[in-house]
């Protein structure tokens, strides 16, 4: 049974609340802000969700369907129901989140020159604290800390040269160190939700390290071909190995003399 509460099912991906999102509710309910603050967390977290589908929606694009999205007072997850293998696609879907926050910074700048919001009025100064909380979010997730967005971009890069393995294991050594570094920072700032959220980035690192470790065993062992659909190919293609655990698509020939098809390179 989930601990989180269903908001609802928005282009075929459910949508999920953690029950914690209602203390930070309270918190800016209660604040000097009011209602003005408790409105500005509501669409901070609103372009957080716009966030996590633009990842969801472009995995779609490629194959990958989306299990849910759950917010938490700390960001959301979008989980995939795989990770996607090929460099070029884990680049798109990485930058796709990032992309989604750029979009609506041009959207609300758009507004403000329209003219259809007067500049000294209360709902331009909403809109360009959302602005503000949009640039953070873009440039948050682009740091190379993995798991983060900046880290799956930054193992992509690295993983058509050394491979899917190493290049995972560099991104979450950097990520790990660099959440360190962030978390002891905040902790001698007293900023307690973000030294939650370094301990978070390190302990889903380590995890999905160990995930890319036991993949590369289960291949290695002879066990890829059945992977249970891990490594689906587009059609007219197939995964070849070229060694130190490089993997690319290589397009199915169909000779005029052997009616079984062979994978070769054009």
């Amino acid at each position: 049974m989930r601990s989180s509460w269903k908001l609802g099912r928005f282009a075929g991906i459910d949508v999920y609340l953690h029950p914690t999102f209602l203390l930070l509710l309270a918190y800016f309910a209660f604040s000097d802000g009011g209602l003005g603050s408790l409105l500005m967390v509501i669409a901070a977290f609103t372009c957080v969700l716009l966030h996590e589908y633009g990842h969801a929606l472009t995995a779609r694009r490629f194959g990958i369907e989306t299990e849910d999205i759950t917010i938490y007072p700390i960001g959301g997850v979008a989980r995939l129901r795989r990770m996607p293998r090929a460099p070029g696609v884990e680049l798109v879907v990485a930058l796709a989140g990032p992309a989604v926050n750029l979009a609506i910074m041009a959207g609300l700048i758009g507004l403000s020159v329209s003219g259809l919001v007067p500049p000294d009025s209360p709902l331009a100064r909403f809109g360009w604290g959302l602005f503000a909380i949009n640039l953070m979010l873009a440039g948050f997730n682009l740091i190379p800390a993995f798991p983060m967005d900046g880290g799956r971009v930054f193992r992509a890069l690295l993983s058509g040269w050394i491979g899917r393995l190493k290049a995972t294991m560099i991104a979450a050594g950097l990520g790990r160190g660099l959440a360190v570094l962030f978390g002891l920072w905040c902790l001698t700032q007293g900023m307690w939700p973000q030294a939650i959220l370094a301990l978070f980035i390190y302990w889903a690192a380590g995890a999905e390290l160990s995930a890319v470790v036991a993949d590369e065993y289960r291949r290695r062992a002879g066990r890829f071909e059945g992977d249970a659909g891990a490594w689906d190919s587009p059609p007219g293609y197939r995964w070849v190995q070229r060694g130190q655990g490089v993997w690319f698509l290589a397009p199915v020939v169909v000779t005029s003399g052997n009616p079984r098809s062979q994978a070769g390179w054009r």
